[in-house]
């Protein structure tokens, strides 16, 4: 049974691999298509990416760059999870580029986790990590939500941080334009 019981877990999961290789920006794409019955997840990161001996080996559970254990279990179980729920699993790297993480579930599968808080881990990943810029792209059968950090530093200049209680009101807000579903 996987560890993680939604798949913001996951996505929480596989970004802060990105920032643990240097990333200064995680992309996260969350694509609904009732149509086509399918649920895909994309996490892209422009961190030190992986050479392609460790992307072959990466969802091996006794495969980690980690030194305070001796395996890696996020990745294994999102990849168990997708397969499992009748999707695919995929892994690209570029040494010094980054990596992008993907997956696809059936939408309706009985065994697929809930999305879960995909608000509430984007807030968590944005204020726990000010030095990297978060762009999420969600789409539901054509609507479109996206949000940009970058855009929003921008508009704020360097003197008023994302963690601000104000800025932080202002992100909640927006965030709850996230379109429900994915129960």
């Amino acid at each position: 049974m996987p560890a993680f019981r939604e798949l913001s877990q996951h996505i929480s999961d596989i970004a802060e691999n990105g920032i643990k290789a240097g990333a200064n920006c995680i992309e996260i794409e969350v694509s609904e298509d009732s149509a086509q019955d399918l649920l895909s997840l994309i996490i892209r990161d422009n961190g030190s990416g992986m050479s392609p001996d460790m992307v072959a080996r990466v969802a091996d559970p006794w495969v980690t760059t980690r030194t305070t254990r001796k395996v890696g279990l996020g990745i294994p179980f999102f990849k168990q999870t997708a397969e499992m729920c009748g999707g695919t699993f995929t892994i690209t790297s570029e040494l010094g580029r980054g990596t992008s993480t993907g997956a696809t579930f059936k939408l309706h599968h009985i065994d697929r986790p809930p999305l879960g808080d995909l608000a509430g881990t984007l807030l968590c990943l944005i204020v726990g990590n000010p030095q990297v810029d978060f762009v999420l792209r969600y789409q539901r059968d054509g609507e479109v939500f996206e949000l940009d950090t970058r855009d929003i530093k921008a508009v704020l200049g360097e003197d008023v941080p994302l963690s601000d209680p104000e800025v932080l009101a202002y992100l909640r807000e927006t965030l709850q334009g996230l379109p429900q579903g994915v129960a």
